[in-house]
């Protein structure tokens, strides 16, 4: 866990934001926004061209989630096709899912700002919210 907290921060500084579209073209990852029905988004590499696939119906918070979660995976688990694992084995995927949610909380909701309101009663998931965080992954931000 902590492994991928010091892999955000090293990202954030390389990159000089927390933003991760931007984050995304400065690597060379096309963003592509699309009807979907059933799902949020994913991550793909076509032609060695890196894709991150977003439902365009979904909120522009949650679009951003979704980015920085499909970030996630393109940098933590670059050779692990969730979509092949999901359709055709019986290998769990809960843990790089947690993982990559874990890497856009982290992205999304900086140390700093959960300092800077510190005692003003702010709950991780008031902040979460606030920072386009959906309240169920927001338990996975790590505090230092």
């Amino acid at each position: 866990m902590q492994l991928i907290k010091q892999t955000v921060q090293r990202l954030v500084k390389k990159h000089g934001t927390n933003d991760p579209a931007t984050i995304a073209s400065q690597k060379g990852i096309l963003i592509l926004y699309e009807d979907f029905k059933c799902i949020w988004g994913y991550f793909n590499i076509s032609r060695r061209i890196p894709m991150i696939h977003v439902n365009r119906n979904l909120d522009e918070h949650l679009q951003r989630f979704v980015i920085a979660h499909e970030l996630g995976h393109r940098i933590l688990h670059p050779k692990v096709n969730v979509p092949f694992l999901r359709a055709n084995t019986f290998q769990s995927i809960d843990r790089i899912e947690r993982e990559a949610n874990q890497f856009a909380v982290e992205l999304l909701i900086p140390d700093s700002v959960l300092y800077e309101y510190r005692h003003t009663g702010l709950t991780i998931g008031e902040a979460a919210a606030a920072y386009g965080v959906p309240e169920e992954v927001a338990h996975l931000k790590k505090f230092q």
